[in-house]
């Protein structure tokens, strides 16, 4: 019976994560999809339409976006619709953490060396972090109450969307070579993913 429990357990342990990771890339085809068929079936009909256009329709207008968002008077056209969201209450919470993670796991204004392991002062744990804002910066309001000596450390959590931010002495922190998003991944899954080098 122990036998049988064990296997059932590894064998969950392959087939859930693929079966996520299909699930969740089938909601995004057909999401997209619902959205841009009905345009193309508009503009085509229903003779020269077929399935799949829509999601390459997708993938053209976002790397059209992304290309025209170089130029500065572009971009804050894109920015439109995330300034508008931001006003207001009720989505300004989830637009906000939703595009907080984006921008962390692309790694977005984060310095080369922003992944940090954190000796807690007074002990001797320690933690993978990312440093999100550094003392001495006049230009951002928060850097501005850190001392020249001091770093904003994010702390991300095992298995959650969460974490905590830290304030600790510069002298505290020691570099890795990791990027943002290999920090990420290997402390949400409290290190037992496959650790992969490029």
């Amino acid at each position: 019976m122990k036998t049988i429990i064990q296997s059932m357990l590894k064998g969950f342990a392959i087939l859930l994560p693929i079966i996520v990771t299909i699930f969740l890339v089938q909601w995004l085809l057909v999401t997209i999809e619902a959205w841009l068929s009905p345009i193309w079936l508009a503009i085509l009909g229903e003779t020269y339409y077929f399935p799949g256009l829509a999601f390459i329709s997708f993938l053209f207008i976002a790397a059209l976006i992304g290309y025209s968002a170089r130029w500065r008077m572009i971009n804050w056209v894109w920015q439109l619709p995330g300034i508008f969201m931001n006003k207001l209450p009720l989505l300004r919470s989830l637009y906000g953490t939703v595009n907080d993670i984006f921008e962390m796991m692309s790694g977005k204004d984060f310095a080369d060396e922003s992944v940090v392991m954190v000796t807690l002062p007074g002990t001797n744990t320690r933690v993978i972090g990312i440093v999100t804002k550094t003392g001495g910066n006049k230009n951002d309001r928060f850097s501005k109450i850190l001392g020249d000596d001091q770093v904003a450390v994010f702390l991300p959590m095992s298995y959650m969307v969460g974490g905590y931010m830290v304030i600790v002495p510069r002298d505290c922190t020691q570099s890795l070579d990791m990027k943002p998003a290999d920090a990420l991944q290997l402390t949400i899954s409290a290190g037992l993913g496959k650790s992969r080098v490029d």
